[in-house]
């Protein structure tokens, strides 16, 4: 199958112009560092960094209920932490999951953008 692969690659980028083959290259398959990474570029670059601040301070109000959970021994107070502790790790995890929410729609946006390109190539190939 990877030796199919190669050769419906080989034939687009040779259909496409220099520029057109350049931007096909850029949309390989990229690793989970290099979709993590990705993350952090285009309009909602922002947002990210807000978000993984917000992940930082979450994990540190975890920890502190998590401490204070196991220093105490009052059962009015185990709740109370073991409950904080617990919003936390929610509120963690929902964010986790949106990041790997947008780094699944940016593979997506890739694919499509591929695609898109093969079809260019496709109709380029009829005209002939």
């Amino acid at each position: 199958m990877k030796n199919n692969m190669e050769d419906i690659d080989k034939l687009i980028k040779e259909t496409l112009s220099k520029e057109e083959a350049k931007f096909y290259e850029d949309l390989e398959e990229q690793n989970v560092l290099q979709m993590l990474t990705g993350l952090f570029h285009g309009k909602n670059k922002w947002l990210m960094y807000v978000m993984n601040f917000m992940t930082l301070i979450f994990f540190a109000l975890f920890v502190y209920c998590l401490v204070m959970f196991f220093g105490t021994d009052q059962t009015n107070d185990l709740i109370k932490w073991g409950l904080g502790g617990l919003m936390f790790l929610m509120a963690l995890s929902m964010l986790k999951l949106f990041a790997w929410l947008q780094m699944d729609k940016n593979a997506l946006l890739r694919e499509l953008k591929r695609l898109e390109l093969q079809l260019l190539s496709l109709s380029g190939r009829i005209s002939e």
